[in-house]
């Protein structure tokens, strides 16, 4: 009995997380809320705001009715016996633990009613909009964000598998599994106050950064709220805001994937061999801004069956690291960038094939 319980009361709860916070699996198999209920909520693309004011009841009705589908699944599989939640003839105690997880539901029956009354206008969501009303109705502003939201150039970053960030021509919404938070462009400031990086798994070397920017719309009754978003998505926010989005400067991130690129090559060629050198170094011929500080020095094995291998570069060492690493990503596929580092390039001078196994730092010692 003890060990059906449990098995139950595991299965349930990883159920209730995935309903909760759904896993890639599940979104892909559309076992999502917005994805089970969709002829209920009709067309985002259409309606964005009325569709997420329904999205956001139905979810937060299905997420208060889990704890009582655990008890009646109890039943239902035989861990209670039904009869022990009849006050005279068992325990009370499981009446009123029913009773209790009915309550959370009710409720918010009771506030739905409560908030279809007078057109939604004391919805949470409608609330938010009222903010921006300038002698108009809230559905004059959702009437607007609607149209903006339907243009082809909207930009939907997905965060996460419940939240996501819409940046239309004039504004930018949070979209969160019971709320929307807006912010007008015209009166707000973002600012970039936090990055953190992650290893994708302990396997491997990939690595994937995140970035914090806190919202602040100016507007009086607006709520400042936080998105959290990849660091490789950040330019395709900020070539849509039309506001400057301050960098504090103790945050440091990849803006784009070849600064990600950049660091990657350089953490690579630092487990080669240094090359050492007598000779006095020029600028680099790339950037003419430091001293050349690589040298194209053949260390890969050769073998024979590998088609088109590396050969040998003559050339005295003419580029900093930046620059060989701009020029190694420029001849690669830039739609297959997980290839970069296995794949070559030539010598930007004499066009002899390299890998990064190929690239050595310099180390300049006393001739």
């Amino acid at each position: 009995m003890m060990s059906t319980f449990f098995f139950y009361s595991l299965a349930y709860f990883l159920f209730s997380s995935c309903v909760v916070y759904p896993p890639s699996e599940f979104v892909s198999a559309g076992l999502t809320i917005k994805n089970i209920f969709a002829n209920l909520l009709g067309n985002e693309n259409e309606f964005f705001i009325q569709y997420h004011i329904k999205r956001s009841i139905v979810t937060v009705l299905v997420h208060s009715v889990l704890p009582f589908g655990y008890l009646l699944g109890l039943i239902l599989t035989g861990n209670i016996d039904a009869d022990q939640v009849l006050v005279d003839n068992g325990n009370p105690w499981w009446l009123i633990l029913i009773v209790c997880t009915l309550l959370g539901p009710l409720f918010l029956l009771y506030k739905i009613l409560q908030w279809s009354s007078n057109n939604w206008s004391t919805y949470p969501i409608a609330k938010s909009l009222a903010v921006y009303c300038n002698n108009t109705t809230w559905q004059s502003v959702a009437t607007d964000i609607n149209i903006e939201f339907s243009r082809v150039n909207t930009i939907t970053i997905n965060t996460n598998s419940i939240t996501k960030v819409v940046a239309t021509d004039n504004w930018i919404i949070k979209v969160t599994p019971y709320q929307l938070y807006f912010a007008h462009q015209s009166d707000t400031s973002l600012i970039v106050n936090k990055s953190d990086t992650h290893n994708l798994s302990s396997s491997t070397r990939g690595k994937i950064q995140y970035i914090s920017i806190k919202i602040t719309p100016n507007r009086s009754g607006a709520r400042a709220f936080n998105i959290r978003l990849k660091a490789l998505d950040f330019k395709n926010l900020q070539d849509k805001i039309t506001r400057p989005i301050i960098v504090l400067e103790s945050v440091v991130f990849h803006r784009t994937l070849l600064d990600k690129f950049i660091e990657i090559f350089k953490e690579q060629i630092a487990q080669n061999p240094e090359f050492e050198t007598t000779q006095e170094l020029d600028q680099c011929m790339g950037c003419m801004q430091v001293i050349p500080n690589i040298k194209l020095n053949k260390l890969c094995s050769n073998n024979v069956l590998v088609q088109d291998p590396c050969v040998s570069c003559y050339c005295r060492p003419l580029w900093c690291v930046d620059c060989i690493a701009k020029w190694f990503a420029s001849r690669q596929d830039k739609t297959a960038p997980e290839t970069w580092l296995s794949s070559k390039s030539t010598c930007p001078v004499c066009r002899a094939k390299f890998c990064i196994l190929d690239v050595s730092y310099v180390k300049k010692v006393d001739s």
